[in-house]
């Protein structure tokens, strides 16, 4: 992340370092994830120490510290949509990916993520890919989802 967007950033929040959280979370939308130079920008322009920013990005699963995919494709692993069949399309997913959940695919095209709970239980399962939900998700469904997303990019 080049300074000038970094300090566009920190401007749009007045340097405080009470707005910490929403300033990572601009970070990672521009980058993806939180670049380690970011951070120790953010530590000296706001005087705050790198390891409470390390604090702060390790406690919140939505912070990655490492590099993730264009696209971030996340499964709802909670109950309800457990018993629908979320297991299955994962499974199906770590296949087509040939990724584990975590794990982000060569081309850093993807980046398959599990989630506790997304809050729309009676849509179960849920996927999200890039912050769209995809609700009742089947293998099928998913199937054409994939190709989409893999023609997208082609």
């Amino acid at each position: 992340m080049s300074l000038e967007k970094l300090d566009a950033i920190l401007d749009r929040y007045d340097r405080n370092p009470a707005q910490l959280i929403p300033i990572l979370q601009d970070v990672q939308a521009e980058e993806n994830y939180l670049p380690r130079e970011a951070l120790e920008a953010i530590s000296e322009k706001l005087d705050i120490p790198l390891v409470r920013l390390y604090s702060v990005a390790t406690f919140y699963k939505a912070f990655s510290l490492k590099p993730r995919g264009k696209h971030i494709v996340q499964v709802c692993m909670g109950t309800a949509c457990h018993v629908r069949g979320a297991p299955r399309i994962l499974d199906k997913m770590v296949r087509d990916f040939g990724i584990q959940p975590g794990g982000t695919t060569k081309d850093m095209e993807f980046t398959l993520e599990t989630v506790n709970c997304l809050g729309a239980c009676a849509l179960g399962p849920i996927v999200v890919v890039d912050g769209e939900y995809h609700g009742q998700m089947t293998t099928p469904k998913w199937d054409k989802l994939y190709k989409t997303l893999k023609k997208a990019e082609g």
